[in-house]
């Protein structure tokens, strides 16, 4: 599977069933030559266009499922919020 691939699978939340969004980005560590996490858009803020108050950094190994157009994962929304910079 290449990392391209990764954009187009939506992720999943298996702890409440919620839809976080689609993969937009990974996070890679060059020095291990392994992905440490993938980051999804968060909410656009009210009001405002383009902008973004946070994104959702989620651990590799938070993910449960790897299937064919969906990435289920194992999380806790308020632990993988990262602030927009």
């Amino acid at each position: 599977m290449r990392i391209c691939d990764l954009k187009n699978k939506e992720v999943v939340n298996v702890c409440d069933g919620k839809v976080l969004g689609f993969v937009s980005d990974v996070d890679f560590d060059i020095n291990k030559g392994c992905i440490c996490a993938i980051v999804v858009p968060g909410p656009i803020k009210f009001f405002s266009f383009f902008c973004r108050e946070f994104d959702f950094v989620i651990p590799f190994d938070r993910i449960d499922c790897i299937g064919p157009d969906v990435i289920l994962v194992r999380v806790r929304v308020d632990e993988i919020k990262v602030k927009c910079s």
